[in-house]
This record gives structure tokens, C-alpha cells and sequence, in this order.
């Protein structure tokens, strides 16, 4: 299995939207001769959009773009300019008197950082899949959604930590497959190695498990009150599948944000996962199932390894030299 560029799965065009100032941003995943798509939201607190459609028994095979946004709930405005940079290149499904674009996604809450009352929008999904179509680079940490993500929330933003964007993709033959995760949990992150943390909730220059922190609220109504999370990402491939098949391969990939989010898909959290294939390659579904699982585990890691400390939130590289310091 060798590691690639997610870029390198040509089939697909990857762009972000990022605005520093504001803390918010969005990412977007295109398909110009459409993909099969499925979806698994695993998360008690989910915004996200047009993922009743990617049911297997629903009409529509194909979709055209998945997005992934900061901003909550206002951040599924993005699809709008992204199915306005598909209709201009006449990509979508032909519905005889126009070809409408297809584009699900999902988003995660960032208020908290940076200026709340700018959030993405149309416009930037606009510029997002703009960066996608100049093949612009795709990079990982503060960019796109994950732009004003953070991670290990129990305690409130003085004791979290930065997330950010996450991408990994694997090459095996003539596979293909990679993950792009927005890394905003509630919980920590967890090094599914070696089970250490490496973001989380940090006071006096410990780490405080969330779980154990949550087994001690446990009888503490008020506990539920952690809006700020959410894990998204979407999962590229060049295989061959049905609708079916995604849909299970992204609930499947769910493990991958359970090997290393620990606590993972929690009432405050709006996890989801999306599946993107392209259909030029015929695989072993179990097989594939190990993979899609390991991609997501690592764009999880590469979300909190790559992020720059910002908006008061200490990054994981900055953590890190502080520890090997003492």
C-alpha cells in the first residue's frame, strides 16, 4: 500500500475556500462525470444536505460535488455557489430543460472562533470549486472547513485544542483511495498506535481524558450543552460500486473516527461521512472495507498534526515542543 497525494485520484478535483480572519472556510470534492455516492451519519447532531437522496432505493445514481463546511448550519449555503461552478460548465443531471447539479454535503460548527457573524456562503463555495477546477493546491491544517476547527471541548475553548483539515489516500495496484475529514470534535484525539493523545483537553500541562471527565459528569444533566463539535469528511475512490455498497463503506469508515476520537459520534457531535466513487476500478469489497477505514483514521491525525495554533487554541506541534522542552 503506498501512500499518495489525494490529487493523484484524477478522477476527482479538490478545492478550499478559507478565510483566516473570519475562522471559517469550506472544502469541495468534485466529480465532473458524476460518482456514486453514499452517506452514514453516525453523529446526535448532524447538519447536512441532500443525503435523503443518496439513499439506495432513491432515483438519482450520481452526484457531482460533495462539500464539506464550517459556519453550521448557515454553511449549507455553500452548495448554492458550488451548483452555480457546475451549471456553467453544463455538469449535472439532465433533467431535459436543464442539468441540475448534484451536490451533498455536510458542516460542523465554528462559531466560537474568529467572527461569528461571517460564515461560508455561496460565494465561497463559488471560489471553492473554482480553486478545484485551476487545480489549485489541496493542502491540509488551517484551510477550508477545518479552518476554525478544535478539538477537546468538555471544559470550554481555554482548555481545547486546534483541529483542522485532514487528508490521506493510499494507492494499492490500480486502486485508488482517500479521506478528507474537517477534525472538529468534542473528544480527544487519540494516536490509534500507541493510544496516546495528541489534541485534547490540556490544563497545567496534563491531559485531562474527556472520557474520564464525562464518566465523573455522568449524573450532571447540563453536560449536553457542547454545541461547538461535528467530524465530517468524505471518502474518494476510484472503485467500482453500487449505491449499496458506499453507503456501507461509509458507515464502515465510521471506525476510522472511532480509532482515533475518543469519545466519537456523541450527542453534541454531527459526525458524517460520505463515499465518492468513480467507478473504473473492480475491487474486494472486504478489502476495500480495511482501507477506506485506515484513509479516514489518518486524515484524522494529519487534521490535528497539520494545524497551526490560532485563535487562541495551542496546536499539536506547539504542545508537542512544549512537552519535549520539559
Amino acid at each position: 500500500m503506498k501512500q499518495i497525494t489525494i490529487s493523484e485520484i484524477d478522477e476527482f478535483l479538490f478545492g478550499h475556500a478559507t478565510n483566516e480572519e473570519a475562522g471559517t472556510g469550506c472544502s469541495v470534492i468534485i466529480c465532473e462525470k458524476g460518482a456514486v455516492c453514499g452517506v452514514d451519519v453516525r453523529g446526535g447532531s448532524p447538519g447536512t444536505r441532500e443525503t435523503d437522496l443518496l439513499r439506495p432505493e432513491n432515483l438519482v445514481e450520481r452526484v457531482h460535488s460533495v462539500f464539506l463546511s464550517g459556519g453550521s448550519a448557515y454553511g449549507l449555503e455553500v452548495a448554492t455557489g458550488v451548483m452555480q461552478a457546475l451549471e456553467e460548465r453544463s455538469i449535472g443531471f439532465d433533467v431535459q430543460v436543464a442539468k441540475v447539479p448534484i451536490v451533498p454535503g455536510a458542516i460542523l460548527f465554528d462559531l466560537t472562533v474568529g467572527k461569528p457573524d461571517v460564515r461560508p456562503d455561496a460565494a465561497m463555495g463559488y471560489q471553492a470549486s473554482q480553486s478545484a477546477f485551476d487545480k489549485m493546491p489541496f493542502l491540509s491544517g488551517n484551510v477550508g472547513a477545518g479552518t476554525g476547527a478544535s478539538v477537546g471541548k468538555i471544559l470550554g475553548p481555554s482548555y481545547a485544542m486546534k483541529g483542522g483539515t485532514g487528508l490521506f489516500a493510499v494507492q494499492l495496484g490500480k486502486l485508488k483511495v482517500g479521506a478528507v475529514v474537517g477534525v472538529n470534535a468534542f473528544g480527544d484525539v487519540i494516536d490509534s498506535e500507541n493510544g496516546q493523545i495528541i489534541a485534547g483537553v490540556q490544563k497545567d500541562g496534563r491531559w485531562l481524558r474527556t472520557e474520564d471527565l464525562l464518566l465523573e459528569q455522568v449524573a450532571d444533566k447540563k453536560t449536553n450543552r457542547f454545541s461547538g463539535n461535528t467530524t465530517i469528511g468524505c471518502i474518494v475512490t476510484n472503485a467500482r460500486l453500487t449505491k449499496s455498497e458506499a453507503t456501507k463503506l461509509a458507515s464502515i469508515a465510521q471506525d476510522g473516527l472511532a480509532r482515533t476520537i475518543r469519545p466519537s459520534h456523541t450527542f453534541v457531535d454531527g459526525d458524517a461521512l460520505f463515499c465518492l466513487a468513480s467507478g473504473s476500478v473492480d475491487v474486494d469489497l472486504n478489502g476495500l472495507s480495511s482501507v477506506v477505514t485506515t484513509v479516514v483514521e489518518k486524515a484524522v491525525l494529519d487534521g490535528v498534526r497539520s494545524a497551526v495554533s490560532s485563535y487562541g487554541l495551542p496546536a499539536h506541534e506547539d504542545i508537542k515542543r512544549k512537552h519535549e522542552r520539559y
